[in-house]
């Protein structure tokens, strides 16, 4: 349906085409970048047998490397800053609880003694994250 030359009525059809065009490049960028986006740390965390602890709010959690680095919630830190981390995060919350990831290969000591500084931050519950065992 268009329109002649010496008429001056406008067009009454929407050309789709460049709009398909576009979507179809944004969906092909959002299909390669997608997987690119999912990042972690490889962790090797031990396996037990327990039933996994309802959520009540986004957890904060604590990863521990094999190579003994400290991750709060992705961040890297320095041992010696753990403790002043912790009590920041947790200055205006009211619950008080935190999830620690720890490799098996790292010391007992080193995550006790960890555990030891959370508490001292003000952590009233640390929850140690497992993999289920397998049969």
């Amino acid at each position: 349906m268009k329109a002649s030359k010496d008429t001056k009525t406008p067009l009454s059809e929407i050309n789709i085409i460049p709009l398909v065009d576009v979507m179809l490049v944004l969906l092909i960028i959002f299909m390669i970048t997608a997987p690119m986006m999912q990042h972690g740390m490889n962790i090797d965390i031990p396996r037990l047998t327990t039933k996994p602890l309802p959520a009540k709010d986004e957890p904060q959690i604590l990863s521990i490397t094999k190579e003994r680095q400290i991750i709060l919630n992705e961040k890297k830190l320095d041992f010696k800053d753990l403790k002043p981390a912790v009590q920041f995060l947790f200055a205006n919350k009211p619950v008080k609880e935190i999830y620690l990831r720890a490799d098996k290969e790292v010391p007992y000591g080193f995550v006790v003694t960890c555990m030891g500084l959370i508490r001292e931050a003000g952590v009233e519950k640390i929850n140690i994250v497992t993999k289920p065992q397998e049969d």
